[in-house]
């Protein structure tokens, strides 16, 4: 089999044409082609036979045209088109294909080894595989682009083919042949230079002079540049008279090879190669990729990797310059040293150098002009560092590494952004098995595990531990593990600058100014595992608008990452070292100050947040702010709970952090904005705890007040966790210390819960008996709202002792007080109970309206917990009406919100109804 590209695409069995259908389907065979044994995505491939305006079903039109061409193409052991992993791959053998052989003999025809008439033969016989155009038949912007590219290629063998016979002393035969090129590439200057020497082996040197002048007026007019050292140096040549056909100095500038060896035993990042690959495919003019990412997260070794995988898309040859933005040097690489040393490479004499560094620049942009050349510019260091070096002309390509996100070369110059991030757990497993071997790793499991996790995917970091267990085969992998446990990034310092993580990490930190190294440390100390830009604006003591212009300069670093809420982060191993710069550079004073202001920002907005959750509950008095503190306003209800969702996390790790600081009254009373969040949530795990470290602030406090509210709100979370006996004795403690205060209200809300304590172990006649306590307090005091809540419970018990009667009186009368306090929990409450009581009482379409409207209220608050009550009593009131596809669906989504807050017991009920309604063959 032979697939043609270069021409009309076709294909050939023992000499015949195949037929290929349609002129897209054969698009798809030269996509497929031109990238031969390697897999082609589908997401390319339809951007290759469509550009950007898809048909409504392109995926599946596509499979339809791969499967038609496995039908017509004969498949054999080493060709045909197979499904892989993440795509397509045509494989076929090396001579298959006329594109690649055609670049195969041009290789070896550009070989040292080889003498001019081999490659005199060689670039013949690759020149002879053209028909035509490339990619005839095949319409869209890729072939296009490709058949642009293609001439290019072609053009250069030409020039390739003239270079050798010029040195075989063939230039007087070669005039009419270059005259023609010359028409149709008037401003190629290897082009020109190759006419003139042909003119002067002919006896014409007067009118190679003048075609020298007409290109160089053209080139000073059109472009703004003199001609380049090599035209210019045949120019000289022909001036002095010495036109000798055979002097060396007429070669061609040699082709570089700079890169850097690839990287050894590289693993992962398919994904950021597959993008990396599919964002320089669509450039338009120079390919630009810009990689950013922190210090060890492998932005080089990808960019090396890549780079190799694809050497043959770059025949003129591969630059590589190290930038040194953020190294041990200390200073960056100045852009003029990096543009002289690229120059250097295209082994341009030095007298032909220009001095100013504007024209070296635009030197430089001639000599790649009409090459398909790489430029790999690692360790930049901003956008100014890197304009200078990159070239005008389609064809070349240029990847850059910087550990800041360099907006201005996005901007301005048209790169395509990509941010690394950490590799995957099966990527971090994967590079511990490149290197150490696959039985080394799976003879510790739990050690390895601990790496995985410790390292938390950051490629550097595993490098260093891989590195240390390859030099010592007798190491157990859970000594580092154990040290990283125990010591944290000093595990990972290492005499190699270039493999100490924290070394690397320095070289970051030192690039920031004054300001952004202190926000950088303090971020370090801050509790939590991410932060928002007003509570950073706390902790730093900065005005919000500077508090997010630093933040934005710590993400353009690669030091925090933004997710797609507006909430920064940072690895674990960068917070590590952000904490110990904390430490080493920031006074002791102005870490507690910081801490100080951050809890006051979460205890003073988590407060006016609660406020708007549950306005009727009776207030605290807050400890007063810290000076510089920062607020963040609230706008509303739905405002203050999604704040809370964002927040919560780390509300709960800074009041671990205020209370391991002794700040007590700061821990019991942050406990206490967060308590009608946990209930709405049904976050009861998370409350219980933090009722228990507000009991102990209370306790070393000596404040009975808080005493009692903290024993109290504990012993009303073990409820929910069905734990009653942990809750009587909480409670029991609470309403001695109430007794002591002679708060009366407290005495109240404790036996309101003792009520629900009792009514959990079965006994409801003492759960009523505490409910109408608490409601006989509550209307001597004058607390309708309280009242309202001690009504609905004393209906709820009385309505399960079988008073139906008492039970629908009180819930009324509970539903009245709230509708009048605007208490919209304490409306869905009581409707729930009404529910409850219709249905106990044989009145299952009364119950289905009270539950729905229940249902609809504690929905609209984000009361989870009992909106999958609510779904569970509705179902229960569905079955009793008959309604069986109804309760199925509720019994559903009640399951799902139990799964979701790990009531168990509730779950397993929900199951096993489900089951029942199985059983009945509902549809």
């Amino acid at each position: 089999m032979e697939i043609r590209l270069l021409g009309e695409v076709s294909v050939l069995v023992d000499g015949r044409a195949v037929e290929l259908g349609p002129a897209r389907q054969r698009c798809v065979l030269a996509a497929l082609a031109l990238d031969a044994n390697r897999v082609v995505s589908i997401d390319r491939l339809t951007e290759r036979v469509w550009g950007d305006r898809f048909p409504l079903r392109a995926r599946q039109t596509l499979l339809n045209y791969l499967s038609r061409l496995r039908k017509v193409l004969p498949a054999t052991e080493s060709a045909g088109i197979d499904r892989r992993p993440g795509g397509y791959c045509l494989t076929a053998p090396g001579d298959a294909i006329d594109l690649h052989r055609f670049h195969d003999l041009r290789e070896r025809a550009r070989l040292p080894a080889t003498g001019d008439r081999q490659a005199t033969e060689l670039l013949e016989q690759a020149l002879g595989l053209w028909r035509g155009d490339a990619l005839t038949g095949v319409d869209g912007p890729w072939a296009t682009a490709e058949r642009d590219r293609l001439r290019l290629d072609r053009l250069s063998a030409d020039c390739d083919l003239t270079e050798v016979l010029l040195r075989l002393g063939r230039g007087e035969s070669l005039v009419a042949d270059l005259a023609a090129r010359v028409a149709e590439h008037p401003l190629d200057e290897r082009v020109a230079g190759q006419y003139l020497l042909s003119l002067a082996a002919a006896g014409r040197p007067a009118d190679a002079l003048e075609h020298y002048r007409r290109v160089r007026t053209r080139l000073v007019e059109e472009l703004g540049a003199e001609p380049g050292p090599q035209l210019r140096e045949v120019h000289q040549r022909i001036l002095g008279a010495e036109p000798g056909p055979a002097r060396p100095a007429a070669r061609v500038a040699p082709r570089p090879r700079q890169l850097p060896a690839p990287p050894p035993l590289f693993t992962g990042r398919a994904r950021d190669l597959e993008t990396l690959t599919d964002v320089l495919d669509a450039g338009a003019g120079v390919a630009i990729a810009a990689l950013a990412g922190p210090g060890g997260i492998g932005k080089t070794w990808l960019a090396l990797h890549w780079a190799h995988e694809h050497l043959d898309r770059f025949p003129d040859g591969q630059l590589f310059v190290d930038l040194r933005g953020f190294s041990p040097a200390g200073r960056p690489l100045p852009a003029g040293a990096a543009v002289r040393g690229l120059i250097d490479a295209f082994g341009v004499a030095p007298p032909d150098i220009p001095v100013e560094p504007h024209a070296q620049s635009a030197l430089l942009r001639s000599l790649a002009a009409g090459k398909r050349l790489l430029i790999v510019l690692d360790n930049a260091a901003d956008t100014e560092q890197v304009a200078p070096l990159l070239p005008g002309s389609p064809g070349c390509t240029v990847l850059v590494t910087s550990r800041r996100r360099l907006t201005g070369l996005i901007a301005g110059h048209g790169a395509h952004p990509l941010a690394l991030g950490v590799i995957t757990d099966a990527e971090a497993r994967a590079l511990l098995v490149a290197r150490l071997g696959a039985e080394r790793v799976a003879a510790e499991p739990e050690a390895v595990a601990e790496l995985l996790a410790r390292c938390g995917g950051f490629p550097l970091a595993l490098s260093i531990v891989a590195g240390r267990a390859l030099a010592d085969p007798d190491l157990p992998l859970a000594r580092p593990a154990a040290e990283l446990r125990e010591a944290g990034l000093a595990a990972l310092t290492d005499g190699d600058p270039a493999a100490d993580l924290s070394a690397v990490l320095s070289w970051s930190y030192r690039g920031l100014d004054k300001e952004e190294a202190r926000v950088f440390a303090l971020l370090g100390i801050a509790p939590g595992p991410d932060i928002g830009a007003e509570a950073a604006a706390g902790l730093t003591g900065l005005p919000p608008r500077q508090a997010r212009a630093v933040l934005r300069s710590l993400e353009q670093a690669s030091l925090v990452t933004r997710d797609q809420h507006g909430r920064y982060r940072m690895h674990d191993l960068v917070r590590r070292y952000a904490a110990a710069c904390a430490e080493a550079d920031l006074a002791d004073a102005e870490r507690v100050a910081a801490l100080r202001r951050l809890v006051g920002f979460a205890l003073h907005t988590a407060y006016a947040a609660e406020r708007l959750l549950y306005p009727q509950r009776p207030p605290i008095e807050l400890t007063a702010p810290a000076p510089g503190h920062a607020l963040r306003p609230l706008t509303g209800y739905p405002d203050a709970l999604a704040w809370f969702d964002g927040e919560h996390r780390c509300l709960l790790a800074i009041q671990r952090a205020a209370s391991a600081r002794g700040w007590h009254a700061a821990t019991w009373q942050l406990a206490w904005t967060l308590t009608t969040f946990h209930t709405r949530r049904g976050l009861f795990d998370d409350d219980f705890e933090a009722w228990q470290l507000a009991k102990t602030a209370a306790d070393r406090l000596g404040d009975t007040a808080a005493q009692a509210q903290a024993y109290r709100n504990a012993g009303r979370t073990c409820i929910w966790l069905d734990r009653p006996a942990e809750a009587l004795g909480h409670l029991h403690q609470a309403l001695a210390l109430t007794e002591r205060t002679r708060d009366g209200h407290e005495q109240a809300h404790t036996h309101r819960n003792l009520a629900q304590v009792w009514a959990k172990t079965g006994d409801l006649r003492r759960a009523r008996y505490h409910a109408v306590h608490a409601l006989n307090l509550l209307k001597g005091l004058g607390n309708p709202a309280g009242a309202a809540d001690a009504h609905n419970q004393v209906g709820w018990y009385s309505s399960l002792l079988g008073d139906h009667d008492a039970g629908r009186t009180h819930c009324e009368a509970a539903l009245a007080l709230h509708r009048e306090h605007h208490d919209r929990e304490g409306e869905a409450v009581a409707l729930h109970s009404l529910g409850h009581v219709a249905h106990q009482s044989g009145r299952p379409a009364d119950a289905i309206t009270f539950y729905q409207l229940a249902l609809t209220l504690f929905r609209a608050i984000g009361n989870a917990d009992e909106e999958a009550t609510t779904l569970d009593d509705l179902a229960s009131s569905y079955v009793a009406f008959g309604h069986h596809r109804q309760a199925r669906a509720m019994w559903r989504q009640a399951l799902a919100l139990y799964l979701a807050q790990h009531r168990a017991a509730d779950a397993e009920r929900a199951r096993g109804r489900l089951s029942g309604l199985a059983h009945l063959h509902i549809g």
